[in-house]
């Protein structure tokens, strides 16, 4: 299966890899394609873009960056175009992902998103763009199982990823 995964800043480069190697587990036969950092290079597969070029906090430093973060954009929607995934899987950074999540829809490929939008503490109502634009959500938290789906949404809790690196920790 051909997986394109988005993560656009560091934690989501740690997740990311993580979830590179669990699906590799299961699928002997996954290709992957990224933006993304050097946790899912060292996994393989094949970087498009890594997060420090993207990764832009607050609203001076994106404003200076505007140019930049649609380039970005635009590089992302090409290639995906250019690559046909099976199923694009979005990694948190919900400013960036939920327009590449709209137009990957719109495009006719699967969407995934993991470590879902925060949109239970900052803006519930915009979980209806999201159920038009994501097909199954992958929540970190229990409790969002249950927004989700109070929203008709296709969701699974799969674990935290924190407590993964807690138990491989060895001091």
């Amino acid at each position: 299966m051909k997986y394109y995964l988005v993560a656009g800043e560091a934690s989501g480069d740690l997740h990311g890899a993580n979830l590179m190697k669990a699906l590799k587990a299961e699928d002997g036969e996954a290709v992957f394609r990224y933006f993304g950092g050097n946790k899912m290079q060292a996994e393989g597969g094949q970087s498009v873009k890594h997060y420090a070029d993207m990764a832009f906090m607050g609203f001076t430093e994106v404003l200076l960056n505007l140019r930049t973060i649609y380039k970005n954009l635009s590089a992302c929607k090409k290639d995906l175009l250019d690559w046909q995934p099976d199923v694009l899987i979005l990694i948190d950074f919900p400013g960036f992902n939920l327009k590449i999540a709209e137009f990957a829809k719109a495009n006719g490929i699967k969407v995934c998103y993991y470590i879902s939008p925060k949109v239970w503490a900052w803006n519930q109502k915009r979980v209806l763009k999201i159920k038009k634009v994501v097909d199954h959500m992958f929540c970190i938290l229990p409790f969002e199982v249950g927004f989700y789906k109070t929203w008709g949404m296709e969701v699974d809790y799969v674990g935290n990823p924190l407590l993964d690196e807690k138990a491989q920790f060895k001091p």
